[in-house]
Protein backbone atom coordinates (compact mmCIF):
# COMPACT_ATOMS: atom_id res chain seq x y z
CA UNK A 1 0.00 0.00 0.00
CA UNK A 2 1.79 3.82 -0.95
CA UNK A 3 2.64 5.45 2.10
CA UNK A 4 0.36 8.57 2.52
CA UNK A 5 2.39 10.73 5.14
CA UNK A 6 5.92 11.57 3.57
CA UNK A 7 6.99 13.45 6.63
CA UNK A 8 6.38 10.16 8.86
CA UNK A 9 8.69 8.03 6.61
CA UNK A 10 11.41 10.66 5.75
CA UNK A 11 11.63 10.12 9.81
CA UNK A 12 12.16 6.79 9.67
CA UNK A 13 14.48 7.11 6.67
CA UNK A 14 16.60 9.67 8.72
CA UNK A 15 17.24 7.31 11.70
CA UNK A 16 19.05 4.92 9.87
CA UNK A 17 21.43 8.00 8.44
CA UNK A 18 22.19 9.17 11.91
CA UNK A 19 22.92 5.53 12.81
CA UNK A 20 25.27 5.06 9.54
CA UNK A 21 26.87 8.56 10.53
CA UNK A 22 27.40 7.57 14.21
CA UNK A 23 29.32 4.20 13.72
CA UNK A 24 30.84 5.64 10.52
CA UNK A 25 32.67 8.52 12.00
CA UNK A 26 36.30 7.02 12.41
CA UNK A 27 36.47 5.92 8.66
CA UNK A 28 34.70 8.98 7.71
CA UNK A 29 37.43 11.20 9.45
CA UNK A 30 39.92 9.44 8.83
CA UNK A 31 39.24 7.81 4.82
CA UNK A 32 37.17 10.27 3.25
CA UNK A 33 39.35 13.43 1.67
CA UNK A 34 36.63 15.70 0.04
CA UNK A 35 36.04 17.69 3.40
CA UNK A 36 32.34 16.31 3.65
CA UNK A 37 32.67 14.16 6.71
CA UNK A 38 30.23 15.64 9.49
CA UNK A 39 30.72 18.00 12.04
CA UNK A 40 28.28 16.56 14.84
CA UNK A 41 29.62 19.47 17.37
CA UNK A 42 27.15 21.73 15.18
CA UNK A 43 24.50 20.58 16.75
CA UNK A 44 22.87 23.78 17.74
CA UNK A 45 20.11 24.40 15.52
CA UNK A 46 19.78 28.25 13.82
CA UNK A 47 17.37 29.92 12.94
CA UNK A 48 17.19 28.60 9.08
CA UNK A 49 16.22 24.81 10.35
CA UNK A 50 15.77 23.26 6.82
CA UNK A 51 19.39 24.23 5.93
CA UNK A 52 21.03 22.34 8.91
CA UNK A 53 18.63 19.19 8.14
CA UNK A 54 20.02 19.42 4.58
CA UNK A 55 23.27 19.79 5.51
CA UNK A 56 23.24 16.71 7.84
CA UNK A 57 21.72 14.60 4.98
CA UNK A 58 24.31 15.06 2.70
CA UNK A 59 27.03 13.56 5.14
CA UNK A 60 25.07 10.99 5.76
CA UNK A 61 24.35 10.11 1.92
CA UNK A 62 27.72 10.26 1.57
CA UNK A 63 28.02 7.84 4.15
CA UNK A 64 26.01 5.72 2.83
CA UNK A 65 27.44 5.55 -0.61
CA UNK A 66 30.41 4.54 0.80
CA UNK A 67 29.00 1.84 2.67
CA UNK A 68 26.98 0.20 -0.10
CA UNK A 69 30.42 0.18 -1.99
CA UNK A 70 29.09 2.00 -5.02
CA UNK A 71 32.00 3.03 -6.43
CA UNK A 72 33.05 0.14 -6.44
CA UNK A 73 30.34 -1.21 -8.79
CA UNK A 74 30.88 1.97 -10.82
CA UNK A 75 28.23 4.09 -9.89
CA UNK A 76 30.00 7.79 -9.49
CA UNK A 77 29.15 10.23 -6.26
CA UNK A 78 27.94 12.24 -8.61
CA UNK A 79 25.82 10.62 -10.10
CA UNK A 80 23.93 9.24 -6.91
CA UNK A 81 24.02 12.89 -5.31
CA UNK A 82 21.84 13.98 -8.31
CA UNK A 83 19.63 11.08 -7.70
CA UNK A 84 18.86 11.33 -4.97
CA UNK A 85 18.97 15.38 -4.55
CA UNK A 86 15.71 14.58 -7.29
CA UNK A 87 14.49 12.40 -5.21
CA UNK A 88 14.38 14.44 -2.11
CA UNK A 89 12.85 17.00 -4.20
CA UNK A 90 10.58 14.63 -5.53
CA UNK A 91 9.40 13.04 -1.86
CA UNK A 92 9.32 16.78 -0.77
CA UNK A 93 6.39 17.48 -3.41
CA UNK A 94 4.42 13.86 -2.80
CA UNK A 95 5.50 13.32 -6.34
CA UNK A 96 6.10 9.15 -5.37
CA UNK A 97 4.12 6.96 -4.06
CA UNK A 98 7.18 4.88 -2.59
CA UNK A 99 9.75 6.60 -1.06
CA UNK A 100 11.56 3.79 -0.21
CA UNK A 101 13.26 2.69 -3.93
CA UNK A 102 15.41 4.37 -5.98
CA UNK A 103 16.65 3.15 -9.61
CA UNK A 104 19.53 4.69 -11.01
CA UNK A 105 20.25 3.95 -14.66
CA UNK A 106 24.08 5.59 -15.55
CA UNK A 107 24.48 6.07 -19.34
CA UNK A 108 27.76 7.92 -18.99
CA UNK A 109 29.16 3.95 -18.75
CA UNK A 110 29.59 1.84 -21.79
CA UNK A 111 26.95 -1.04 -22.63
CA UNK A 112 28.73 -3.15 -21.60
CA UNK A 113 29.05 -2.32 -17.70
CA UNK A 114 26.33 -2.81 -15.54
CA UNK A 115 24.87 0.55 -15.05
CA UNK A 116 21.27 -0.55 -13.66
CA UNK A 117 21.18 0.21 -9.98
CA UNK A 118 18.17 -0.87 -8.05
CA UNK A 119 18.85 0.53 -4.51
CA UNK A 120 16.75 0.22 -1.10
CA UNK A 121 16.87 3.50 1.14
CA UNK A 122 15.56 1.92 4.13
CA UNK A 123 18.17 -0.40 4.85
CA UNK A 124 21.21 0.66 2.31
CA UNK A 125 21.27 -2.03 0.25
CA UNK A 126 22.09 -2.83 -3.28
CA UNK A 127 19.09 -5.05 -4.33
CA UNK A 128 19.59 -5.37 -7.92
CA UNK A 129 22.70 -4.87 -10.52
CA UNK A 130 22.23 -5.10 -13.96
CA UNK A 131 22.48 -4.54 -17.57
CA UNK A 132 20.50 -1.91 -19.43
CA UNK A 133 19.79 -0.89 -22.65
CA UNK A 134 19.97 1.95 -24.71
CA UNK A 135 17.72 3.80 -27.74
CA UNK A 136 19.18 2.55 -31.24
CA UNK A 137 19.89 6.10 -32.18
CA UNK A 138 21.64 7.19 -28.54
CA UNK A 139 24.82 5.98 -29.77
CA UNK A 140 26.36 2.54 -29.80
CA UNK A 141 28.17 1.13 -26.75
CA UNK A 142 27.85 4.29 -25.40
CA UNK A 143 25.00 6.61 -24.94
CA UNK A 144 25.68 10.17 -26.34
CA UNK A 145 22.34 11.32 -27.57
CA UNK A 146 18.88 12.09 -25.89
CA UNK A 147 15.44 12.77 -27.21
CA UNK A 148 12.38 13.57 -25.67
CA UNK A 149 11.22 13.73 -29.38
CA UNK A 150 8.37 10.95 -30.68
CA UNK A 151 9.95 8.29 -33.21
CA UNK A 152 13.64 9.33 -32.55
CA UNK A 153 14.40 6.07 -31.31
CA UNK A 154 16.93 7.91 -28.46
CA UNK A 155 16.73 7.24 -24.70
CA UNK A 156 15.56 10.29 -22.41
CA UNK A 157 17.42 11.04 -19.72
CA UNK A 158 16.04 12.55 -16.07
CA UNK A 159 13.58 11.56 -13.18
CA UNK A 160 10.49 9.02 -14.01
CA UNK A 161 7.62 7.52 -11.80
CA UNK A 162 7.16 3.99 -11.96
CA UNK A 163 3.40 3.42 -13.21
CA UNK A 164 1.80 -0.09 -13.27
CA UNK A 165 2.52 -2.93 -15.47
CA UNK A 166 1.17 -4.99 -18.35
CA UNK A 167 1.80 -7.11 -21.11
CA UNK A 168 2.21 -5.87 -24.57
CA UNK A 169 4.62 -6.80 -27.64
CA UNK A 170 7.81 -7.00 -25.06
CA UNK A 171 5.95 -9.17 -22.69
CA UNK A 172 5.36 -8.23 -19.30
CA UNK A 173 6.46 -4.76 -18.81
CA UNK A 174 6.19 -1.58 -16.42
CA UNK A 175 4.89 1.98 -17.69
CA UNK A 176 6.88 5.07 -17.37
CA UNK A 177 5.49 8.60 -16.31
CA UNK A 178 8.70 11.29 -17.12
CA UNK A 179 8.18 14.28 -14.65
CA UNK A 180 10.21 16.56 -16.41
CA UNK A 181 8.64 18.98 -18.88
CA UNK A 182 10.75 19.42 -22.52
CA UNK A 183 13.18 16.51 -21.27
CA UNK A 184 11.58 13.19 -20.76
CA UNK A 185 7.26 13.81 -20.53
CA UNK A 186 6.77 12.35 -24.20
CA UNK A 187 7.07 9.30 -22.33
CA UNK A 188 4.23 7.82 -22.66
CA UNK A 189 3.40 9.23 -26.08
CA UNK A 190 6.92 7.51 -27.10
CA UNK A 191 5.61 4.13 -25.19
CA UNK A 192 8.92 4.70 -22.89
CA UNK A 193 8.42 1.29 -20.89
CA UNK A 194 10.76 -1.04 -19.02
CA UNK A 195 10.45 -4.53 -20.71
CA UNK A 196 12.84 -7.67 -21.25
CA UNK A 197 14.93 -8.17 -23.97
CA UNK A 198 17.24 -10.91 -25.36
CA UNK A 199 19.86 -8.37 -26.60
CA UNK A 200 20.08 -6.71 -22.70
CA UNK A 201 22.24 -9.40 -21.57
CA UNK A 202 26.47 -9.98 -21.11
CA UNK A 203 26.51 -12.68 -23.23
CA UNK A 204 25.13 -10.52 -26.45
CA UNK A 205 27.70 -7.98 -24.86
CA UNK A 206 30.47 -10.10 -24.82
CA UNK A 207 29.33 -11.35 -28.82
CA UNK A 208 29.13 -7.35 -30.36
CA UNK A 209 31.20 -5.45 -28.04
CA UNK A 210 28.45 -3.83 -26.94
CA UNK A 211 25.05 -4.16 -25.49
CA UNK A 212 21.75 -4.46 -27.94
CA UNK A 213 19.91 -1.24 -28.32
CA UNK A 214 15.98 -0.69 -27.75
CA UNK A 215 13.97 2.28 -29.61
CA UNK A 216 14.64 4.14 -26.48
CA UNK A 217 13.25 1.49 -23.69
CA UNK A 218 15.46 0.62 -20.98
CA UNK A 219 15.42 -2.68 -21.77
CA UNK A 220 16.77 -5.66 -19.22
CA UNK A 221 17.59 -9.04 -19.22
CA UNK A 222 14.98 -11.53 -19.70
CA UNK A 223 15.84 -13.47 -16.51
CA UNK A 224 15.59 -10.55 -14.56
CA UNK A 225 13.54 -7.83 -16.09
CA UNK A 226 10.19 -9.18 -14.25
CA UNK A 227 11.61 -9.09 -10.32
CA UNK A 228 12.60 -5.92 -10.86
CA UNK A 229 9.58 -4.77 -12.30
CA UNK A 230 7.55 -6.25 -9.49
CA UNK A 231 10.15 -4.29 -7.05
CA UNK A 232 10.44 -0.73 -8.70
CA UNK A 233 6.32 -1.01 -10.06
CA UNK A 234 3.76 1.73 -8.71
CA UNK A 235 5.52 4.92 -7.72
CA UNK A 236 8.71 4.71 -7.06
CA UNK A 237 11.39 6.86 -8.87
CA UNK A 238 14.06 6.02 -11.59
CA UNK A 239 16.56 8.84 -12.53
CA UNK A 240 18.43 8.17 -15.60
CA UNK A 241 21.46 9.88 -15.85
CA UNK A 242 23.78 10.21 -19.28
CA UNK A 243 27.06 12.71 -19.55
CA UNK A 244 24.77 15.29 -21.05
CA UNK A 245 25.72 19.41 -19.85
CA UNK A 246 22.09 20.63 -21.19
CA UNK A 247 20.28 18.72 -19.01
CA UNK A 248 22.36 19.40 -16.13
CA UNK A 249 21.65 23.32 -17.08
CA UNK A 250 17.77 22.63 -17.82
CA UNK A 251 16.25 19.98 -15.06
CA UNK A 252 14.49 22.33 -13.05
CA UNK A 253 14.78 18.81 -10.49
CA UNK A 254 18.50 19.23 -10.75
CA UNK A 255 18.46 22.66 -9.90
CA UNK A 256 15.72 23.36 -7.76
CA UNK A 257 17.86 23.99 -4.94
Amino acid sequence: MPIKNKNFTRSLLFIPLVLIVLLSMPIAFAGRNSGTALNLNSTVIPENTATTISKIENGAIALAYDSMHLDELGLSENTFNYAIKGFNYLVQHDRLAKDNIISIVDFSLPSTRKRLFVIDLANYEVLFYSYVSHGVNSGKEYASKFSNIPASYQSSLGFYETKNTYFGENGYSLKLEGLEKGINDNAKRRAIVIHGAAYANESFAKAQGYLGRSWGCPALPEKLHKPIIDKIKNGSCLFIYGANNSYLRNSKIINAC
